[in-house]
């Protein structure tokens, strides 16, 4: 892992009202904090700076950036944990990964679990993996490289990279399952470019989008 230099950038505010937070991660920035004080800068701590009734929902990997829910109520928090759990929040990524792939879409289903020597890594096990599943469809191709829109339908830790390492074309700027592109792409390219909810008062679908900054 590399050292922690979570960005500076002011906490950018797509949407909130009485029962949800909806922000902007930066890439490089922790969701909540890590281990030791040097890891206690993170997403969270930073929209309780402004929301100080703010609830953790979910979370996106430090070098991801993109769309992120919170809630703003304990009702908020277990309506929309119970969306992430059953799968009912539709979430779609943008990523450009290396070489140029052949097919036009495709789903991934290979089952993952924790590298525990390489921890905090993935890896495809299908003795004893938990479900993994991701949609994927050809945005544009270019030059050495292809970028794609993703659907997960489940939510693992580093699926996304896992499953796109697996189709033979890793996520440029991944610092760890393509370490050779990161002196070329300064960041991972990898953002969470929307989210589909039911909100929690009235369950009326929302969408929330942020714009994809590479």
């Amino acid at each position: 892992m590399t050292e922690y230099c979570p960005p500076s950038d002011p906490l950018e505010i797509l949407h909130d009202d009485h029962e949800i937070i909806v922000v902007n991660k930066p890439s490089g920035l922790l969701s909540v904090p890590g281990r030791g004080p040097h890891l206690a800068d993170c997403l969270i701590t930073r929209v309780q700076a402004v929301f100080p009734m703010a609830l953790l929902v979910h979370r996106l990997d430090r070098d991801t950036s993109g769309v992120m829910v919170f809630a703003a109520t304990p009702h908020a928090q277990r309506h929309l944990g119970l969306q992430f759990e059953k799968r009912h929040i539709k979430k779609t990524y943008l990523a450009r990964v290396q070489g140029q792939v052949a097919e036009d879409s495709g789903t991934v289903n290979l089952p993952l679990i924790v590298d525990w020597p390489n921890r905090p890594k993935q890896m495809v096990c299908h003795e004893t993996g938990k479900q993994a599943v991701t949609d994927w469809k050809v945005v544009k191709r270019s030059d050495g490289e292809t970028r794609v829109r993703l659907s997960p339908q489940t939510g693992r830790s580093h699926q996304l990279r896992v499953h796109m390492l697996a189709l033979g074309h890793p996520i440029l700027g991944d610092p760890f399952y393509a370490p050779q592109t990161v002196v070329d792409h300064p960041r991972l390219m990898l953002h969470s470019q929307q989210l589909r909810l039911k909100h929690p008062d009235g369950g009326r679908t929302h969408q929330f989008t942020a714009p994809v900054p590479f």
